[in-house]
Order: structure tokens, then C-alpha cells, then sequence
């Protein structure tokens, strides 16, 4: 295990991390979204969205394929840095990018030819040292391997063989007959990630994995409709209290940014008049309460509030579930409760399931009393 603010790394089972990535694909992907018009040198808007569709398919086929036989490549390291840590997923998920990126996607749409794939080539410095590869040699032929369990088939390689090389010389070709459509939607996906996304791309966010489609609408998103994609996992009525949360609070003009870092948060907070625009992780950092998933917690509700020693006696009436929640209040857990990180740095973190319904009304009203204040400023 490996520290981490001051805590040990408990690495989660794969079934969870897989679980994980799951839940942030998108249940629902729209047919009629207008297509960033750069993206018309691949395929037409109509291939596109059904490329789109496609891949989306794919991922859970892929989520599939890591629950019923990831454990036999996707091995733990010695010292994970967090609790999804699993090098495979990343090795798969950069790997899927270069195909889609390097490759030449054929006239009749039904193959990809690639002559480099960055990710397993040697690279060499400005000072003459070399790098190794991003995925090792050994791991290289495991990942091919597992692609096709989930409907790749490779040809120009032995997949049998210690080690493959491509290359001018060697070009490998890529199909997928389940969906050859599913070719077009990696071209596009892969463009997506590495030329239209805004945020900076590491090696093991596995952001790819969300088949994140509103990277190529041509209109921006709104916050509501990415938040019905975030919250399609929980029960019906978990559903409509956190919409319901998110309507409450916009309509008392808050602003609600969506920021995805190792966990996705829909931070809600309201802005002082600034010279700039402020960024969403900015935005993020003043934030009152949070709408959140992550790996460690599950979907919560994080409240941060400030002001409680300024409506004690409201406070007071709240039902015991509720009050202890905000009696144990924020912050580090070694320094409050001589406790392991949990990370309570964050906020009060309230589970998103059934039991918070009990106290939905009340939470309304705690979050209103706290938010006045701010806006009392």
C-alpha cells in the first residue's frame, strides 16, 4: 500500500472500479444534436451519431468483458496511488485513443489501418534518454488480447508472439464486425479527447471511458441535462429530490458548475462580481454544497456551510439524523478526530439514497437558511 493524505491506499475490487466507470456512461444519447462541422472530414453528421451510439455500445461490452475476465489481465500493483489504481484500464482506454487517433479509417468504414501506435513505441529525449514505452512490452500483446474478447479483430500481428511491431513496414488493421460503425465512433471519440477537450488530459483519468458525446455538439450543454446523465443510476425518487435540489437553488441564482476530477461534482455556488471568468475548478472551490460521485463514496450530497453557529437554534429543530450530520461538521479528520484521512476536508457528506429522503424537506431548509447568508454578504 502507498500513503496518501496520510492514510493508507485501499485499493477497491475490480468489480467496483468497473461499476464505477459504468455509472458515468450515459444511459441516453440523443439523435438530433447538431455535429461540430470539423468533424465532417471523418464521416457525415448521420454516421457520426450513430459512431456515436456505437462506441457508447461498445463500453459497456468493454465493462462487461473487465468483470467476467478483467481479473485475468487487469492486475493490482504493489503500491496503488488511489483506490481505482488498475494500470490495465488506462493501458486499454490510451491504447483505444491512439487506434482512433492514429489510424486511417478506410473508405467503406469497416476497417482502421494504423503504422504507429504512440503509446507502445520507445521515445527518445531532447538530451538522447530514452523512455519506455507508456505500456510495457509485456502488457502490450494482454491488451490486443483483450480487445478482442470484446469484438477487436487484429490482422498484420501474431498475437501468439513475445512481441509484435508495427509499422510502415507492418501495418495492422483493425475491425470490429459486431459494429463496424463502431470504427467511425472511435475516429470521432478519439479526435474528441485529444483536440476538443478543454480540460488536460493525464494518462489515467480514463475520461475516454464516459463516451463524453457533448464534446462534439456544437451548442454547450446545460447543467441540468448533464446532471439527468449523472443521476440516471439512482432509484426514481433519489432522482427527483437531487433535480428538484438543483431547480431550487439555480432558480435562487446559483451557479452550478460540472467539474470531473478523480470523483464528478456538480458544484453549486454563488459568484462575487470579477474582473475574469472564472474557471469551473475555481468556481468549484467556493462551491456551498456538491452533488457528487466518486469511487470511495458513491453519489453524495457534500454541504459545506459556514454559518451554522449563526442559526444554532434552527439547527436544534432538525430530526436527529439530520443534526448529527451537521453536529460532526468539516474538515481534516486527523486534526478534528485524530482519525485516517476521509477525506472531510470536502464537507459533510450525506449519502444520495433512499434514507435521505426521510429528511429531503429538512435538508431544503437547512441549505436555505445557509445559502441566505451568502447572499446576505
Amino acid at each position: 500500500m502507498s500513503e496518501q493524505h496520510g492514510g493508507a491506499v485501499t485499493l477497491k475490487p475490480l468489480g467496483e472500479v468497473v461499476g464505477f466507470i459504468r455509472n458515468q456512461i450515459p444511459a441516453k444519447i440523443p439523435e438530433d444534436y447538431s455535429v461540430n462541422p470539423v468533424l465532417n472530414k471523418f464521416a457525415c453528421d448521420e454516421n457520426i451519431r450513430g459512431g456515436v451510439i456505437a462506441f457508447k455500445n461498445f463500453l459497456r461490452l468493454l465493462c462487461d468483458c473487465l468483470e467476467s475476465q478483467g481479473s485475468l489481465f487487469a492486475r493490482p500493483p504493489k503500491n496503488p496511488k488511489n483506490a481505482g489504481d488498475y494500470p490495465f484500464i488506462s493501458e486499454i482506454s490510451n491504447l483505444l485513443v491512439d487506434i482512433g487517433c492514429d489510424g486511417v479509417l478506410s473508405e467503406s468504414g469497416d476497417s482502421i489501418t494504423i503504422t504507429n501506435i504512440p503509446v507502445f513505441n520507445a521515445t527518445a529525449g531532447e538530451n538522447g534518454k530514452i523512455t519506455k514505452p507508456k505500456i510495457p512490452s509485456s502488457a502490450q500483446i494482454e491488451c490486443l488480447k483483450f480487445l478482442t474478447i470484446c469484438g477487436f479483430v487484429f490482422g498484420g500481428i501474431d498475437l501468439n508472439a513475445k512481441k509484435i511491431t508495427v509499422s510502415e513496414e507492418f501495418p495492422l488493421t483493425v475491425s470490429f464486425p459486431g459494429d463496424p460503425l463502431l470504427l467511425t465512433g472511435l475516429k470521432i471519440m478519439a479526435f474528441a479527447e485529444t483536440e476538443l477537450r478543454t480540460t488536460r488530459r493525464y494518462w489515467n483519468d480514463n475520461n475516454f471511458l464516459r463516451c463524453d458525446y457533448r464534446k462534439l455538439r456544437t451548442e454547450e450543454a446545460d447543467a441540468s441535462e448533464i446532471l439527468e446523465d449523472f443521476l440516471h443510476p439512482l432509484s426514481d425518487n433519489v432522482r427527483d429530490f437531487a433535480s428538484a435540489l438543483h431547480r431550487r437553488f439555480v432558480g435562487k441564482g446559483m451557479t452550478c458548475v460540472n467539474t470531473i476530477l478523480s470523483d464528478v461534482n456538480f458544484a453549486y455556488s454563488y459568484l462575487k462580481k470579477t474582473k475574469r471568468k472564472l474557471a469551473p475548478r475555481e468556481i468549484y472551490g467556493m462551491s456551498v454544497f456538491q452533488l457528487s460521485y466518486s469511487l470511495n463514496y458513491g453519489y453524495c450530497l457534500i454541504v459545506r456551510p459556514k454559518n451554522t453557529e449563526k442559526y444554532a437554534d434552527a439547527i436544534e429543530k432538525f430530526p436527529e439524523a439530520l443534526w448529527n450530520f451537521i453536529a460532526k461538521g468539516y474538515g481534516c479528520d486527523r486534526k478534528l478526530r485524530g482519525e485516517r484521512c476521509r477525506h472531510g476536508c470536502q464537507g459533510i457528506r450525506i449519502p444520495l439514497d433512499e434514507a435521505i429522503l426521510e429528511i429531503g424537506g429538512d435538508i431544503e431548509a437547512w441549505l436555505d437558511v445557509e445559502v441566505s447568508f451568502h447572499t446576505s454578504k
